[in-house]
């Protein structure tokens, strides 16, 4: 007789609970495992639908274990059929066909009754704690501001249904950088499909605002995602595509023009690369006259940045000791406050190290990098130190070699559960 196995849906009931709202939202995976039981989903059950092992499971359910890594998340959400909204993803893409809670998915997270939010209140509040969200990813990583920002773009949807005129309009403006912004947090915990989601939404609110320069700004960062995803073509297009509006100031023309320029080492064609790097590099030394509150936070916009980004061209292009070169003169002039990119950048010169037949220095700058993920859980740097094992694959028998592949192996097992 075939084992018994509960329906894949979970009761509408259980997901209209409000305590299972309140573990989903927090994530607290233990009291959702142990309330899912409530739909005969037990642990073994839960191990083998979620792609985890039994033990993990016990262990997540007596506390010993806390989940963290998205994309365990993911797996959790898709194999309990958990709607993506109340564990703060993405729409699944089962759902269009789940039986869902009544209402629009969103319903367990709205207070019931009349809603007495001030639209202005609300829009001022979030526009003005954006800078320190930033500040907050930048040195912390992602998953520290994660919940807040995906809670400040649901509460300007739901303000977007209720308003309209002006106030409306700078719900769109503000709500579409806050949409980018969750785009770039997830892209950088490494789930894609969330961040393509979220770039899609804030280039929806930015064209219904007419706002130009955030339209541009959204059209870069589809093309950086799409450099992630080795897409040569696309990256290009994308970046073609951010430089066409009229009258952009020169630090986003600068941005637009080095990721053609990356699209253009991606395609192996230096001359092309070299040329766009030169025109950014240009555009990003002009000082910015009259920069609007309004527009994109695109201060990071240095030469410096636009040095780094041809420096990681460089490899591509196997020229790793130019590389070299730039990455240690322009890593050194990082304020202290980008340290989630800093082990981006470290983790690329160790890659460059590497390529240039410097395995050691490879693994002593790896083991920098690793030590910055460990703290900010950066997807984007581990998937660059996964580069970096591949470049050294034929020095396994370095004992520097070794130590750091065992090092990044535990702390990706330490950054999935």
């Amino acid at each position: 007789m075939p084992e018994f196995d509960p329906p894949q849906q979970l009761p509408p009931r259980m997901l209209n609970d409000a305590e299972m709202i309140r573990a989903c939202r927090e994530r607290d995976f233990a009291r959702v495992f142990r309330l899912v039981k409530r739909a005969g989903i037990y642990p073994a059950l839960i191990a083998r639908r979620c792609e985890l092992t039994p033990s993990r499971v016990g262990e997540v359910v007596q506390g010993q274990r806390v989940i963290k890594e998205m994309r365990v998340v993911e797996r959790i959400a898709d194999g309990l059929r958990i709607p993506g909204h109340m564990l703060g993803l993405a729409r699944r893409d089962w759902e269009d066909e789940a039986v869902l809670p009544p209402g629009d998915g969103e319903q367990g997270f709205l207070p019931q009754g009349e809603d007495s939010t001030d639209p202005e209140l609300a829009c001022s509040l979030i526009r003005n704690q954006l800078p320190q969200h930033f500040e907050s990813a930048n040195y912390f990583g992602a998953r520290q501001p994660l919940a807040t920002v995906l809670h400040h773009v649901r509460t300007i949807t739901r303000l977007l249904e209720v308003t309209n005129g002006s106030i409306h309009r700078e719900l769109l403006t503000v709500g579409s950088r806050t949409a980018e912004f969750l785009g770039w947090l997830y892209q950088d915990l490494g789930t894609i499909r969330a961040a393509a989601y979220w770039s899609d939404r804030s280039m929806e609110w930015a064209q219904e605002a007419a706002d130009d320069p955030m339209q541009s700004y959204v059209l870069f960062r589809k093309s950086n995602q799409a450099t992630s995803q080795m897409s040569a073509e696309r990256t290009i297009g994308l970046a073609r595509a951010a430089q066409r509006f009229p009258g952009l100031t020169s630090d986003l023309a600068a941005l637009a023009a080095q990721q053609e320029a990356v699209g253009y080492a991606l395609q192996s064609n230096p001359r092309a690369a070299l040329a766009k790097f030169d025109e950014a590099h240009e555009l990003a030394s002009r000082p910015v006259e009259n920069k609007s509150t309004s527009t994109p936070d695109t201060s990071y916009c240095t030469p410096a940045y636009v040095e780094i980004q041809r420096a990681n061209c460089w490899i591509d292009l196997g020229q790793p000791h130019r590389a070299i070169k730039l990455f240690e003169d322009e890593i050194a002039t990082l304020p202290q406050i980008y340290r989630n990119d800093r082990g981006v950048y470290f983790a690329r010169l160790a890659r460059a190290y590497a390529k240039a037949g410097e395995p050691e220095h490879g693994s002593e700058t790896a083991t920098t990098a690793l030590a910055i993920a460990t703290q900010t859980g950066s997807a984007r740097t581990l998937a660059e130190l996964e580069s970096v094992v591949h470049a050294m694959a034929p020095r396994q028998d370095l004992p520097a070699v070794a130590t750091f592949t065992e090092r990044l192996g535990a702390v990706r097992d330490q950054l999935a559960v």
